[in-house]
């Protein structure tokens, strides 16, 4: 099969976009098909490198990595027409979604798409939340979508919010996969014990971290909040927040005012492949993010090994195994109680661990693009039978 996978964000750009679409390239090369990625250039220049097309573009100026295609750049869509692929599977909403109308349209082959975003949490970014409103995100999206062949949600959690929206284009509930084999490397005592040194840790402290991209919808603010409570009870637990984004500088400010200086630590950015280091660093994995589609960042903790405590929301529904994995909390009490408990269980610890790198393995991104490739055939067969019904 020839597959066209558009995106507005591929690589040097790292998010969980990129990520899911690059697992899903290489797992579908690797079962055989021919694989293609429309994306968008960061050096405003258009140029195709392998299996890769960067479409000329310029920064949006509406939210944080926003690009906008040039438009009348067509040499590379043109190539890409002439390849003619069977289906095409846009990742991301705005440019390369235009794109990608444009080609299923002009071959007449079917188009699907993933809904990774819940908007309706990221308009403060669009213009300072001024201008679109929840409604009319709901809007555009149910009219978008409805002119389409096929969507994935990544959860029920996406495809209840859809239905909500109004779209009643079919969809197919495939969980994003990760590749495990970068999460489940060994780590020597050697790396750990330099990770102690870098960040003034002791090997006595009990480690929590946030790992993830730092921004206010991700509510880290509510994990720093309710620290203290944690330190009551396990005065030697030290949070460790992995990544960097807009809204670091608002909790640097919190962390001082509630003098917490010492116990929080802000590692910022880390290379792609040294993440899976401060998961196995971590006793725990901790997150009070309700915005997540399916949150990629679970997956990776349990891939490791890691256990969780979390907000409840609905996308880790089979997930985290309350009791078993992890925790889901709803209280405030909560937090501070399933951290403890953890923390000061060893035994509880050691199986979490290993209940936690069971249930990741459901999560492989080979088991994602075979679901996903189900979802492309299910879609071409019915294209085809509406085509054949409209000719008759």
């Amino acid at each position: 099969m020839k597959i066209l996978i558009t995106t507005d964000t591929y690589f040097p750009m790292i998010n969980g976009v990129v990520t899911s679409t690059n697992n899903l390239y290489k797992e579908l090369r690797t079962k055989g098909h021919e694989v293609k990625i429309l994306t968008l250039s960061h050096r405003s220049e258009e140029w195709s490198e392998g299996d890769i097309y960067y479409l000329k573009s310029v920064k949006a100026g509406i939210y944080p990595d926003a690009r906008i295609k040039v438009p009348f750049y067509n040499k590379l869509i043109k190539e890409i027409l002439d390849w003619k692929p069977d289906i095409v599977h846009s990742q991301t909403e705005f440019s390369t979604m235009i794109a990608a109308k444009h080609i299923a349209k002009k071959l007449n082959i079917p188009h699907i798409h993933t809904y990774h975003t819940l908007y309706e949490d990221y308009l403060k970014y669009i213009l300072n939340g001024r201008v679109i409103k929840k409604g009319a995100a709901a809007m555009f999206t149910k009219l978008l979508l409805n002119s389409l062949d096929g969507v994935v949600a990544p959860t029920d959690k996406t495809r209840e919010v859809l239905e909500g929206y109004g779209v009643n284009t079919y969809m197919h509930v495939v969980p994003t996969g990760i590749d495990l084999r970068k999460f489940q490397r060994e780590f020597s005592e050697e790396e750990k014990e330099e990770l102690y040194r870098k960040h003034n840790l002791n090997k006595e402290d009990k480690i929590i971290a946030y790992v993830g991209r730092i921004a206010e919808e991700k509510n880290i603010s509510e994990i720093i909040s309710l620290f203290p409570s944690v330190l009551e009870k396990a005065e030697n637990t030290k949070l460790l927040i992995v990544g960097g984004g807009p809204y670091i500088d608002e909790l640097k400010q919190q962390v001082d005012n509630m003098k917490l200086e010492g116990q929080v630590i802000f590692v910022g950015m880390v290379k792609p492949e040294e993440v899976y280091k401060y998961y196995k660093l971590a006793h725990i994995f901790v997150t009070a993010s309700t915005s997540e589609t399916q949150g990629l960042t679970y997956l990776e903790a349990l891939s490791t090994g890691c256990p969780i405590v979390c907000k409840y929301d609905k996308c880790i529904e089979g997930v985290v195994l309350q009791g078993i994995n992890g925790y889901a909390y709803k209280t405030e009490a909560q937090f501070s109680d399933y951290i403890s408990r953890i923390l000061l269980n060893d035994g509880l610890r050691l199986s979490m661990s290993e209940a936690a790198q069971a249930k990741a393995d459901e999560y492989s991104s080979s088991t994602f693009a075979a679901n996903i490739l189900e979802a492309y055939n299910k879609t071409i067969e019915y294209s085809e039978f509406i085509n054949v019904q409209v000719g008759a």
